[in-house]
C-alpha cells in the first residue's frame, strides 16, 4: 500500500459494498442483521447470568467471562452497523467513522488478549491452587481488563491523532467508512502488522505454556485431575477462539485477493461468506464454548433464556 490520503485511499473498500436491494442482497442483509441480533441476545442473558448471583461477581474467571460477553457484543453491533451503512453506500462524518473504527479494532484486539489472561487465571488456579485468591482477584481482574483495553486502543489513537495533526480539516467530511480511511502512511500499516504480530505470538505462547503446565498438572496430581483435564481442555477451546480471531486478521488480505481473482458478481458471494464466517461467526461462539460448558451457568442461562417459566430456580455451585 503506498502512500495516501483519505480521499486516495483503495476503491475497492467502497466498491465492494456497491449492490443492488435485489432479493438476494436483501436475504444476505438479512441473515446477517438477525445473526448479529441473536447472537447479542445469547450474550445479553448470558452476560444477565454472570451479574443474577454475588458468587459470580465474586469470582475473576466470570468477571472475565462477563468482560467477553461486552466485548463480543459490542463488536457484533458494531459489525453490523458499519456492514448496514457500507452495504447503502452512506457516507457518515469522519468523527464518527474513527469512533465506530475505534470501538472495532478495540474489541478486536481486545478478544484475543483476554484469551490470555483467562488461560493465565486457570493456570494460576490449578498450579498454584493455595495462591489463587491472592494472585487473581477481582482487583487484579479490574486491572487486568484495564491494560488490555489500553494495549488495544495504542494503534488506531496513534492512526487518528495523527490524522488530526495532518489533515485537521478532513474531519469536516463524510466518508465510506473503512478502517484504511483513517491510514494516511505507509509506517502506519507496518505499525498496525507489527503489533497484530507481537500481539497474537505472545498470546499464541502463553496459551501454549499454561497448556503444558496444566496437562502436567493433570498427570501428576491425582487430587486436581478433574479439575486440570477441565482447565486443559478450556485452554484449547482458548487455542481455537485465537485460530478464528487469526482468521479475522487476515480478513482484509482474503478480500482484496478475492477482489483480484473473482468476477464482480462471483466476488460479491465470496466476500459476503468471508464476512460472515471469517469475521462474524467467530464473535458469536464465547457463550457457547465456554458459558455453556459450566456447570453452574448452564442450567441458570436456560432458566433466564426462558424467561423465568421453570417452576425451581436452579441452585449454584462453582466448585
Amino acid at each position: 500500500m503506498n502512500n495516501q490520503s483519505i480521499e486516495e485511499a483503495p476503491l475497492v473498500h467502497q466498491q465492494i459494498y456497491g449492490v443492488n436491494m435485489s432479493v438476494g442482497p436483501m436475504f444476505k442483509l438479512l441473515v446477517t442483521v438477525h445473526m448479529c441480533m441473536l447472537f447479542i441476545y445469547i450474550n445479553s442473558v448470558m452476560f444477565y447470568t454472570v451479574l443474577s448471583k454475588p458468587v459470580f461477581r465474586e469470582l475473576p474467571r466470570y468477571v472475565l467471562f462477563a468482560f467477553t460477553l461486552c466485548n463480543d457484543s459490542m463488536q457484533l453491533l458494531v459489525t453490523m452497523l458499519l456492514y448496514l451503512l457500507m452495504a447503502n453506500l452512506q457516507a457518515i462524518p469522519i468523527p464518527l467513522c474513527a469512533l465506530l473504527s475505534l470501538i472495532a479494532e478495540v474489541s478486536f484486539y481486545n478478544a484475543a488478549l483476554n484469551l490470555a489472561v483467562m488461560s493465565l487465571e486457570r493456570y494460576v488456579a490449578i498450579c498454584f491452587p493455595l495462591r489463587h485468591s491472592e494472585i487473581v482477584n477481582q482487583k487484579s481482574a479490574g486491572i487486568s481488563m484495564g491494560l488490555i483495553c489500553c494495549l488495544s486502543s495504542i494503534n488506531i489513537i496513534i492512526d487518528i491523532i495523527h490524522l488530526l495533526i495532518k489533515k485537521p480539516a478532513s474531519f469536516k467530511n463524510s466518508i465510506y467508512c473503512t478502517r484504511e480511511r483513517l491510514i494516511l502512511s505507509r509506517w502506519q500499516l507496518d505499525m498496525s502488522q507489527g503489533l497484530t504480530s507481537f500481539f497474537f505470538v505472545a498470546v499464541t505462547c502463553i496459551l501454549i505454556f499454561t497448556y503444558i503446565n496444566v496437562v502436567l498438572v493433570a498427570r501428576s496430581a491425582s487430587s486436581q485431575k478433574d479439575s486440570a483435564k477441565k482447565a486443559h481442555q478450556t485452554i484449547l477451546l482458548h487455542f481455537g477462539q485465537l485460530v478464528l480471531c487469526v482468521n479475522s486478521f487476515i480478513y482484509g488480505t482474503i478480500e482484496r485477493a478475492l477482489y483480484m481473482a473473482s468476477s464482480t458478481e462471483l466476488f460479491l458471494h465470496l466476500r459476503y461468506l468471508n464476512f460472515l464466517f471469517v469475521l462474524l461467526l467467530p464473535r458469536c461462539l464465547s457463550p457457547l464454548v465456554y458459558g455453556l460448558r459450566d456447570d453452574a451457568l448452564r442450567p441458570l442461562f436456560f432458566y433466564y433464556v426462558r424467561c423465568g417459566t421453570q417452576k425451581v430456580k436452579p441452585s449454584v455451585n462453582t466448585h
